[in-house]
């Protein structure tokens, strides 16, 4: 592609490169100069016009946007993800529903290497998202890129190494909720804001069981008959140790605590094992606040048919110190004591 000055005469079929205000109107950039338009530029006394004029091979930005969009996604129903129309150089990846985005890494981190031209961004993998969400925009900068550039994108997507962007939809419907209660304490707050955690992956809060404090009551809790796909453990006192109450009673019931702790703050005091091969996980008290915290990285996860594991946890630690939450009523580096979320 050839892109600079042009003399205006010569300019009809070539790629406006910068918008031009005409006492007739705006020739916005983009456009595809006709004779009508040159004649409309000439009449201001313009000699030369700033364009881009596409050379043989060369494949136009929005071509050259939807041609890689759907490369990356050759079925946008199993992908769980829509392309919307080219526009500007732009097509978006627009999430179907509710899940959790999966991305092959290594390919999209190559397919961004072969023309500064052509561009992918996207959300970090592993991020949940609403119906609605942007997953991934590709951007063709330039009004063109070579051909070879696009085939070389096409055929990287296209290898038999799988799907490179997806969703991971849901595959949980619902959960009950075990509720600790200490005298003086929390009772019901936070219940909402996990029914609504529970709500945006498209799952039903179908119980909440109230019981004290204690190993004994937690564990007739868990050990009562029971037909949802996930327990929640939310404590009326901070599980502060990996054979406090709450996990203790998983352990009891006959299930097992494959992690304790978390290196994600808010949400450290999380623990997550497994009850006759169903999910359980112990929510941290952070949880009780609709704020983005450490139990919602793992939730999102488990919900959506994700594993995991304890080593999985340990590499949330990088990219685990999340935002202050506004309503705090101390700041995290002003505390003494830390391990109460």
């Amino acid at each position: 592609m050839k892109f600079g000055p042009h003399p205006v005469a010569e300019a009809e079929g070539a790629v406006l490169a910068h918008s031009v205000a005409l006492t007739s109107g705006r020739l916005s950039k983009g456009l595809v100069l006709t004779r009508g338009h040159l004649d409309d530029l000439a009449a201001e006394g313009l000699d030369d016009v700033t364009v881009a004029r596409l050379e043989p091979g060369d494949v136009g930005e929005d071509a050259a946007a939807r041609r890689v969009a759907e490369a990356l996604v050759p079925d946008p129903s199993a992908a769980r993800l829509r392309i919307t129309k080219a526009f500007t150089g732009r097509v978006n990846l627009i999430a179907e529903g509710p899940g959790v985005v999966r991305l092959d890494t290594d390919r999209l981190n190559a397919l961004n290497e072969i023309d500064p031209m052509l561009t992918l961004a996207t959300v970090p993998d592993l991020q949940q998202m609403a119906e609605g969400g942007m997953v991934a925009t590709v951007k063709i900068i330039a009004y063109a890129v070579p051909g070879a550039a696009v085939e070389q994108a096409e055929a990287l997507l296209g290898d038999a190494r799988g799907v490179a962007i997806g969703l991971a939809i849901p595959v949980m419907c619902n959960a009950r909720l075990i509720v600790t209660e200490i005298p003086g304490g929390a009772g019901d707050k936070g219940v909402q804001a996990i029914e609504n955690r529970l709500r945006a992956l498209g799952m039903t809060l179908t119980e909440v069981l109230k019981v004290p404090h204690r190993e004994e009551a937690i564990r007739k809790a868990l050990a009562a008959p029971d037909a949802t796909d996930l327990t929640l453990i939310l404590t009326g006192s901070a599980t502060s140790d990996p054979y406090d109450v709450a996990p203790e009673a998983v352990r009891r019931a006959g299930g097992e605590v494959s992690r304790f702790g978390m290196p994600v703050d808010p949400g450290n005091l999380l623990f997550i094992g497994d009850l006759a091969g169903r999910p359980v996980i112990g929510l941290p008290g952070c949880a009780r606040s609709p704020a983005l915290n450490g139990a919602d990285w793992v939730l999102s996860r488990v919900v959506c048919g994700i594993g995991v594991s304890a080593s999985d946890i340990a590499a949330m630690g990088v990219g685990g110190l999340l935002k202050e939450i506004p309503t705090r009523p101390q700041p995290r580096a002003g505390r003494k004591r830390a391990g109460s979320e």
